[in-house]
């Protein structure tokens, strides 16, 4: 069960953005977790699959109306008796800033209640740094606001952070200068943007927060459990148990970055070493070509030949490694890959994945399937953004298996 905290733990009136009722009502948290999950529902079936009464499920869907959470839809008519009106969730309900911090840009979006994109923007860096990304975070959310009317700008329901733990632990592969990042020990960004922008801020390890991303909005919800690998400047992802995220102790489970590595002649290889941007990076440098490159929407990347084929084959190489080893510890049943990469380089990266593991030992352990994440680039500013909506709103899915 993910469990996440406003930093200040403050209830805010419409100056601080949400002025609804500050928690939901459990019963009023399944309604809408059930929606959002099924799509629009009749009272009746709510009431079947809630377990709750009729008349309960009636007061509830008025109160949801009434706070604007709630929409009807056109009537169906069924073989027999009164047409059936179902209940969908309200996309100008609620909204949600999510910002997304890594090693080489920074993204802002802004989302509605169902988890659309109103704006999103973004900026990059060779590394990151507080002041700046603080200062592009708070302005960008000022520009942002100008998106939603008037009226709706109390519905804001907070940011959601995605962000790197541990920062200052990769300054060398970073590429920062030393002792750059060891800035970021001390600074609380989470409660400097709190105070600087006025609404309540929730954060997650940048993995686990795609990984939720992808069962909120992508196919992870079709699977009970599953490894979500995420291939970005670094690798990381998370880890999906009963259709729900595990976080872990530190929550920082599936930080895929840190597995080591069994790499002859290598010291203390691990997992970043070989399946991530970084790496590419660093070969581009090797070869004498610009690793910024990367960055550039517009650059083909087939274009670097040998070099993107020599990434893909080693990074495909060590990901079955990585799958082999989270299967045979947590007997999952699929693995998601998705990554910042072009649509049709991560395609490249899979297949070789699963080539990879056709050639590994399976004995003892059942085969994953190896699926292509739905989201790309955007999934971790996504999941931030899905945080704040989590707290306010739903359900963890944990809570909602007993009525699916």
């Amino acid at each position: 069960m993910v469990k996440l905290v406003s930093r200040s733990g403050r209830t805010r009136g419409s100056a601080g953005g949400f002025n609804q009722r500050k928690v939901r009502a459990y019963n009023e948290r399944l309604v809408l977790s059930l929606i959002k999950r099924h799509g629009a529902l009749a009272k009746s079936e709510i009431t079947k699959r809630s377990g709750l009464s009729a008349q309960a499920v009636s007061v509830i869907i008025r109160e949801l109306e009434k706070d604007g959470l709630l929409l009807k839809g056109d009537p169906v008519r069924g073989r027999v008796g009164q047409p059936s009106v179902p209940m969908a969730l309200n996309p100008e309900g609620a909204y949600s800033f999510g910002l997304k911090v890594g090693r080489r840009s920074a993204d802002l979006v802004l989302i509605d209640f169902v988890g659309s994109t109103v704006r999103a923007i973004q900026i990059t860096y060779s590394y990151p740094m507080p002041d700046m990304v603080l200062a592009f975070a708070v302005q960008g959310i000022k520009d942002l606001v100008q998106a939603i009317v008037e009226e709706g700008r109390d519905k804001i329901a907070g940011i959601g952070i995605a962000m790197p733990f541990h920062l200052w632990d990769w300054e060398e592969k970073i590429g920062a200068p030393e002792g750059t990042m060891a800035v970021w020990k001390d600074f609380d960004f989470a409660e400097q943007l709190e105070e600087r922008a006025g609404y309540p801020t929730f954060t997650q390890n940048d993995g686990t927060a795609a990984c939720g991303a992808e069962i909120s909005f992508g196919r992870g919800i079709e699977f009970s459990d599953f490894l979500y690998i995420f291939v970005g400047t670094f690798v990381g992802g998370g880890i999906a148990l009963n259709n729900s995220i595990y976080s872990g102790r530190t929550r920082n489970a599936g930080a895929l970055a840190s597995l080591p590595l069994p790499e002859p002649g290598a010291e203390e290889a691990q997992l970043i070493d070989y399946a991530s941007l970084y790496f590419l990076e660093a070969i581009l440098k090797e070869r004498g070509l610009d690793p910024t490159l990367l960055q550039q929407s517009s650059f083909d990347w087939t274009e670097l030949g040998d070099v993107l084929e020599e990434w893909l084959d080693k990074a495909a190489h060590y990901l079955a490694l990585a799958i082999a080893n989270a299967t045979a510890i947590l007997d999952i049943e699929v693995v998601i890959i998705d990554g910042t990469m072009p649509a049709n380089i991560r395609e490249k990266l899979i297949d070789k994945v699963r080539l990879a593991q056709e050639q590994k030992s399976w004995s003892g352990i059942a085969t994953p399937v190896i699926l292509e994440g739905s989201l790309g680039a955007p999934a971790r500013a996504l999941g931030a953004a899905s945080l704040p909506l989590l707290v306010r709103y739903l359900l963890d899915q944990n809570m909602l298996l007993t009525h699916m």
